[in-house]
């Protein structure tokens, strides 16, 4: 191989998509960057030391590209292509406790509350339980 490679082929051999085609989509798409350059076409070629920025999901990747790849392998062999600089993606925000503090927990166990249980606390949760 000669330290190239299509970016649609890196991306799956990496597994950010399931399926070349899905890739070859992304790369079509105008949303991929290589290097800050704007991708319109799938056989545009990759090499170690590239980086590509592209929308997955709810997030932005940020991936250097390390090395070419050979086959779709399984993933640990995946993560060995690529650096991922992306900024770890932001904790999911608990929900806000109510003014008492912490909401009340029921026992690991313990079942489904009772109607009489369920009564109780949506009293204590301060909503009226009519709809």
């Amino acid at each position: 191989m000669s330290g190239t490679q299509r970016i649609d082929k890196w991306l799956w051999f990496a597994r950010f998509l399931k399926s070349r085609s899905l890739a070859t989509v992304l790369a079509a798409s105008g949303k991929l960057r290589l290097n800050g350059q704007l991708v319109a076409k799938a056989h545009a070629q990759v090499k170690a030391g590239d980086v590509l920025t592209f929308p997955l999901g709810p997030h932005i990747r940020v991936i250097k590209v390390l090395a070419p790849g050979t086959r779709r392998g399984p993933a640990p062999e995946a993560q060995t292509l690529y650096e991922d600089l992306s900024p770890p993606p932001p904790r999911a925000a608990r929900p806000a406790a109510p003014a008492g503090g912490e909401p009340p927990q029921r026992a690991s166990g313990s079942g489904r509350p009772t109607k009489r249980e369920r009564r109780a606390l949506d009293q204590l949760m301060g909503e009226d339980g009519e709809d």
